[in-house]
């Protein structure tokens, strides 16, 4: 049935007939965090602390994933939507609906409530979408203008005289630990191509995780080594890092076990604990572990987290 539409318009209350739709869209919902992420990056520009940058381009690098997938399944909803916008209108408890669809608004009868409910779906859906993408030019310009290469880290990671200076003077040492950490060492001599990644330290290491796990240790003025050899009766490993308590002294070792989505990999992470723990070395006491699939990468908040919990 068509009739003339009034004047004057306002959008369609949420019925309880959208609400039972929506309520199962509820993962679609946008939430602060996006908006938290964007006033950190205003806040860490100001700091010339290199985690602090760091962590706060990567987690905005994954809400940007992430709401490239809230934005995809909107627009899949979207196509499965009527086209159209719904308007109402209201005369005291009486309301009717109406298809705006470019032409003369078009009356929807009650009996046809689920259509109106869909209509309603798309105009709030439509405003989400908008939403979303202005939240995605936002984080764009943040990640368009960043710097993968600081050049403080830079300078550090190729001067190994200033590093050495500025660390040592950084925190103040027992003579044992300020000795411990300027003795050479063994380190793995296994597989030295895959050394590919220079950290801030200095050190060469075999993945970006790894990388951000040793800049972290740095950047907390930790003494540490990189694979340092450790003999447990007849086995020889190398722990990712072994760590020094700054003021107990107290040694602990740290595994990022990076595979964990290859079966022969777990194998093996699983016999290297069981070497750790039957010579003393137990996991959450001693021995730090971190692990991440292709899916799942090591987030690095989570490697500050750990760090303040066992030595700061």
């Amino acid at each position: 049935m068509n009739s003339s539409c009034p004047k004057s318009f306002i959008i369609l209350d949420i019925s309880s007939v959208f609400w039972t739709n929506i309520f199962t869209l509820r993962s679609l919902l946008p939430t602060l965090f996006t908006s938290f992420l964007f006033c950190a990056l205003i806040y860490s520009s100001t700091k010339t602390n290199k985690k602090e940058v760091s962590v706060t381009y990567y987690q905005i690098k994954k809400e940007r994933q992430r709401l490239n997938k809230q934005i995809s399944a909107l627009r899949a909803r979207l196509q499965s939507l009527p086209e159209g916008k719904l308007l109402c209108t209201h005369n005291g408890n009486y309301s009717k609906w109406y298809l705006s669809n470019g032409a003369s608004p078009i009356y929807i009868p009650k009996k046809e409530r689920q259509f109106a409910a869909k209509l309603a779906e798309r105009n709030y859906l439509s405003l989400l979408l908008e939403d979303l993408q202005q939240e995605c030019r936002a984080l764009d310009a943040y990640l368009q203008h960043h710097r993968t290469t600081k050049s403080a880290e830079h300078f550090l990671s190729h001067s190994p005289e200033h590093r050495n200076l500025i660390f040592s003077a950084a925190l103040p040492l027992s003579a044992e630990l300020s000795d411990w950490i300027n003795t050479p060492y063994k380190q793995n001599p296994k597989h030295p191509e895959q050394l590919v990644h220079r950290s801030v330290s200095g050190h060469m290491l075999r993945s970006k995780s790894e990388v951000f796990i040793d800049m972290a240790l740095f950047n907390n003025k930790l003494p540490f080594r990189y694979e340092c050899a450790l003999i447990l009766g007849d086995v020889v490993l190398y722990p990712d890092f072994t760590i020094r308590h700054p003021k107990t002294g107290k040694t602990y070792y740290w595994e990022h076990f990076g595979r964990m989505d290859d079966p022969s990999y777990i194998k093996n992470a699983c016999s290297k604990l069981e070497i750790y723990t039957s010579h003393g070395i137990v996991p959450s006491i001693h021995l730090i572990t971190t692990y991440e699939t292709r899916n799942h990468p090591l987030n690095p908040s989570v490697i500050e987290q750990i760090i303040e919990e066992y030595f700061l």
